[in-house]
């Protein structure tokens, strides 16, 4: 007991002065000026949070916030419209596509999007903690079995999504070889037959099996097109836990942390954005609720972060989550976490989302250019009007 006691205490020593010593993180007043080369477009949305029926209960947000799916397919119509006027290169959705992980709620947010083709080719996801730790959206407080294979299932179907929309564009790394290795839908189509078994039976063997499947295909990369040009590496940043009080922890694991490095180095002139749900640390921002703050955190954000410093001149950081729009730098990585379009307004106000522009600087790094934010109208009120008009405005909400 004394020598584990005196571990500890030499241990969270050296992991306060390392986190003290660390750089903090800092709002983002001004931003890069364009180079006048190639910039990237990236829509970047998060935390849909969509239901299985139209005005079906949200988690989220209880009697607050927009009753029904119609804010998403307004969404997507203003994306094709800026699309079709001037094309995106990316659209990214930094998880919580679904409020509890249900079938209905993943064929309503497919459903949406199919009416875009358009929009599909350029579409990312990755997992957020509504999509795979909600273990009863009607009673969230239940306790789920760590052995339970209904959190299996929500794995597998937002795998399934994720490999529908971009597994054959996306890539896995292997562990082994510290390098890309075969595209995701690859490296499942062995698996196949073992996940719509599952899906059809629920069997705890196939569980345990597909256990290592979810774990060993993040993180999941886009490739840069060039040598020089931005790639997207997708990490799944949600902790195994199975109670209301810990379902949005956050934890990315050292395998994926090996692995990302890995994907980095492979490209060491190309620029990236990583993207997880989670935000890295606590912001500058007013505080909240302790109780919020401590539910919602990346366990490992500040070993995390030290992880990126080494390349944080190549990253942008992109996340969803808390629902807040930041824009900020922790040394020179740079930052940038999502409001929800969705989310976090009544039926009649209005919500946004940020385009992002990112170019290639000319001393091999990232820049963040000045984001264009796009307003979505709300809902109709009694008397006929709106309390937004749908259309783009430049430079709101942008931490600037």
């Amino acid at each position: 007991m004394v020598l584990l006691s005196a571990y500890l205490a030499g241990a969270a020593l050296v992991w306060g002065i390392a986190d003290a010593t660390m750089p903090q993180p800092r709002d983002r007043r001004h931003f890069d000026p364009p180079p006048g080369g190639r910039i990237w477009r990236v829509a970047h949305l998060s935390d849909l949070h969509i239901v299985g029926e139209r005005y079906g209960f949200r988690i989220e947000s209880g009697r607050a916030g927009p009753k029904g799916n119609d804010r998403l397919k307004r969404v997507l119509e203003q994306l094709e419209a800026i699309h079709a006027e001037r094309p995106l290169d990316l659209i990214l959705i930094t998880g919580d596509m679904t409020d509890a992980g249900r079938s209905t709620e993943w064929a309503e947010f497919l459903e949406a999007l199919s009416e875009h083709p358009a929009l599909m080719p350029r579409t990312l996801l990755l997992p957020g903690n509504h999509d795979v730790n909600i273990a009863d959206r009607a009673n969230p407080a239940r306790l789920e079995l760590p052995f339970s294979p209904k959190k299996r299932l929500r794995e597998m179907r937002a795998l399934s999504i994720i490999a529908a929309l971009q597994g054959d564009r996306t890539y896995v790394v292997s562990l082994r070889r510290r390098k890309l290795s075969r595209t995701l839908s690859e490296v499942l189509a062995p698996q196949r037959h073992a996940i719509e078994t599952f899906a059809n039976t629920g069997k705890l063997r196939l569980s345990l099996r597909l256990e290592q499947v979810w774990a060993n295909v993040f993180p999941i990369v886009l490739p840069p097109e060039t040598e020089n040009g931005l790639g997207v590496i997708l990490l799944n940043s949600n902790a195994e836990t199975h109670f209301s009080f810990t379902n949005a922890l956050g934890l990315v694991s050292t395998e994926q942390t090996v692995r990302l490095v890995a994907a980095l180095q492979q490209f060491p002139k190309a620029r990236w954005i990583l993207a997880l749900h989670h935000h890295l640390v606590e912001y500058p921002k007013p505080a909240k609720e302790l109780s919020e703050r401590i539910g919602t955190a990346l366990i490992n954000g500040s070993w995390f972060v030290r992880q990126l410093l080494p390349f944080g001149n190549r990253i942008v950081v992109m996340h969803g989550h808390r629902h807040v729009d930041w824009v900020g730098s922790c040394g020179t990585l740079r930052i940038v976490s999502a409001p929800s379009p969705i989310m976090d307004a009544t039926n009649d106000r209005p919500t946004y989302f940020h385009i992002h522009h990112l170019a290639a600087g000319p001393d091999g790094g990232i820049r963040l250019l000045a984001p264009e934010s796009v307003e979505i109208a709300g809902e109709p009120t009694a008397s006929g009007s709106t309390r937004g008009r749908g259309r783009p405005v430049f430079g709101r909400g942008s931490g600037c």
